[in-house]
């Protein structure tokens, strides 16, 4: 290649680089000022280098949507989260996906340690993973309950903004605006919310939907309130503004029901652990007691052991429901734990059930209907009464076929320790030695194959056990041979193996416990009754609260004071719903039946004030005595909340604590003593035939 030809090559190579430096300042200039790097900047602002936690709830969120038991608590999670979220989805699902991680995190441990504490009992273990499964909806219920109390919390903080801001703006919505700029609070979603209700077309109609979805009943008062005074204009009462004065009501309400919750939550906090903890103890107790007290085997192996066990398990379930049912009982408002379309319906709907339950169903229109469904009511139970029936029967079903499952399963226990136990004496002081213990299974072994031949028959003679020992050569070659003491020995073991099968009258205690099975539901309803009773006094004291706030409003009825009192009712939600739908055809008529429905004689008062002001006086001057009062309500309402703790809390402990007693007490203390006792008695004859 000549020199003329490479001074071309290098002169092109050169102008073709500089043409090309050229066309990429040109073009990053154009893209400077194109939206390309506006667009490049927001990708580099969403990047995140670093472990990203909301992208992992987000990824386990579909992660779990896809597991087919796992996505039932997820969507029940969804239920109660979307509440708090207002629509909010990637929120939602971020907080789904964490209360269900830290569900499994604390789960799944627990259940390896039951596999490994209960690996020689596959009954308790099965029982025990069942129940176990119980405790994601504790979890789960805690988690969104705490979400409850933060954002009830955030709500005293955001009345306080929402008085500064409705003292310099002066409009209601425009100071909730204001206030709900603060993106990083939950109560913000809820503040967008209510000021989107109030600047709406229709904003009664929208209110009216915010009152089926709104978190907790002091947001629908502020709401209710906000709309009130939106529509009919803010006064001053003594100098101060009423839309204000409210607010400060629903915020000392509030201040009051965190107190409550707080030492409700300090009473309960370690109850449900404490009913849980005696399963987990089962069988580290009894490898603890065998190991020490070797006598006590025969009673853990054997069908006593099992019968106490299957008892504590049963009391320790109902204790743990019970704890979670007097706790959960001191929510505000009905339980939101509820699905649309639940198992008891799905199972209700087929032609062949629906039969069989409506025949159990009582009539109609029946004292026993009316009896069962204000039952409900009064329990603020989801169920219908078809889908209580489902559970009664169904439960019923169960436990008549467990309870003769469980029956089989301890004749395969007596029988498997007459197969497995050490054929000698015991000594009461210590275990048998390793020699002792050899020779003595020897004898088991070789009892075994005489077992066999007569197993099943339940005539068997003493000359056919007699000719199989003679037939052994193992027995003749024993040094303390004694051919009667065998026979007897064998004889009572063949008596005892035959005679372990399943009888009439264990059929009959099945249906016995079926039976009882059947009346639970009624019996947790009942229960669930008379813990809201208890609650009557406060519920009361909240409807001062919400009168105290409507009847100073310009054009606020009894009708519309109703109305309230219906929205946040809770145990008297049905006499109130009977009143206000029997309102036109009689105001005076509707409140006096109303009067005779309820017996709670400070409810009662509040009717009576009622009935003043629908024809006598007005609502103002009819429950005067609340505003004078107010300080002395507020310290009843105190005390009150301090003597219904108190008493949730005895009843609670001696729940909760039900299962440890029975443990200590029925499954190691009286194996001891009375075992003991007996073999010390056995010990003492032998000692006494030997003089």
């Amino acid at each position: 290649m000549s020199n003329t030809m490479i001074l071309y090559l290098m002169g092109g190579a050169a102008g073709a680089f500089v043409v090309i430096i050229l066309v990429y300042f040109s073009l990053r200039k154009k893209m400077q000022k194109s939206d390309y790097m506006k667009i490049r900047a927001l990708q580099q602002g969403t990047k995140s280098s670093n472990f990203s936690t909301e992208i992992m709830y987000q990824k386990l969120y579909l992660t779990y949507v896809k597991i087919p038991f796992i996505k039932r608590y997820i969507y029940k999670l969804r239920r109660r989260l979307e509440i708090i979220d207002v629509d909010d989805e990637y929120a939602t699902r971020r907080d789904s996906a964490k209360i269900l991680t830290k569900a499994l995190v604390v789960l799944i441990p627990l259940i390896l340690a039951t596999i490994l504490l209960t690996k020689n009992s596959y009954l308790i273990m099965s029982i025990l993973l069942i129940f176990e499964l119980f405790m994601i909806d504790t979890i789960i219920d805690g988690s969104v309950d705490k979400m409850d109390n933060n954002i009830l919390r955030e709500q005293l903080d955001f009345f306080s903004e929402i008085r500064h801001n409705y003292h310099e703006y002066n409009m209601v919505e425009e100071a909730i605006y204001q206030t709900s700029q603060d993106d990083e609070k939950s109560i913000s979603r809820q503040g967008e919310r209510i000021h989107e209700i109030l600047i709406a077309d229709d904003p009664e109609m929208e209110l009216e939907k915010y009152y089926d979805v709104a978190p907790n009943a002091f947001l629908k008062e502020f709401a209710g309130v906000s709309y009130l005074t939106k529509e009919f204009g803010d006064r001053k009462v003594d100098g101060a503004s009423l839309y204000l004065k409210n607010i400060n009501n629903i915020g000392q309400e509030m201040q009051l029901e965190i107190l409550k919750r707080d030492k409700l939550n300090y009473v309960f906090q370690s109850l449900a652990v404490i009913s849980i903890v005696p399963i987990l103890g089962l069988e580290p107790l009894k490898s603890w007691s065998i190991s020490n007290f070797s006598f006590t085997e025969s009673w853990y192996v054997g069908k006593p052991g099992m019968i106490v066990q299957i008892l504590i398990l049963i009391i320790t379930f109902v204790s743990y429901i019970l704890v979670r049912k007097l706790k959960d009982n001191g929510s505000t408002g009905p339980s939101s734990n509820t699905q649309d379309h639940p198992w008891q319906e799905k199972i209700y709907k087929k032609p062949i059930v629906k039969q069989i339950v409506n025949l159990f169903v009582p009539k109609e229109g029946t004292k026993e209907h009316r009896k069962i469904t204000n039952m409900l009511k009064d329990a603020a139970s989801p169920l219908k009464i078809e889908w209580l029936f489902v559970n009664r029967i169904a439960l019923a079903i169960v436990t008549a076929i467990v309870s003769i499952i469980l029956f089989g399963y301890l004749h395969t226990i007596a029988v498997d320790w007459i197969y497995t136990e050490p054929t000698t004496e015991y000594d009461i002081i210590g275990g048998l030695s390793e020699k002792d213990e050899k020779k003595a299974m020897e004898i088991t072994e070789e009892d075994n194959k005489i077992l066999d031949k007569f197993k099943g028959n339940l005539n068997v003679k003493k000359d056919e056990i007699k000719k199989e020992v003679r037939k052994s050569k193992f027995y003749p070659a024993q040094a303390d041979y004694d051919e009667d003491k065998i026979v007897e020995r064998l004889e009572g073991k063949i008596k005892a193996i035959n005679s372990e099968y399943i009888k009439w009258f264990e059929i009959l205690l099945s249906l016995v416990f079926a039976l009882i099975a059947y009346m639970g539901p009624m019996g947790l309803l009942l229960f669930q009754v008379k813990m809201r009773q208890l609650e009557m006094e406060d519920e009361v004291m909240q409807f001062q609260t919400i009168i105290l706030m409507l009847m100073r409003i310009e054009r606020v009825n009894v009708e519309i004071i109703l109305e309230w009192l219906e929205r946040y009712s809770n145990i008297f939600r049905a006499p109130i719903s009977k009143c206000v739908n029997n309102y036109e055809a009689g105001a005076w008529e509707a409140l006096e039946q109303m009067k005779e429905d309820v017996s709670f004689l400070q409810f009662i008062r509040i009717i009576e004030s009622l009935q003043a002001a629908v024809e006598k006086i007005p609502i103002r001057d009819a429950f005067d005595e609340l505003e004078s009062e107010r300080d002395y309500y507020q310290e009843k309402r105190k005390e009150s909340n301090e003597r219904l703790i108190k008493r949730k809390g005895m009843i609670g402990k001696a729940i909760g604590f039900a299962p440890m007693v029975v443990l200590f007490v029925g499954y190691l203390i009286v194996p001891l003593v009375f075992i003991g006792l007996t073999s010390m008695t056995s010990s003492m004859s032998t000692m006494m035939n030997m003089k």
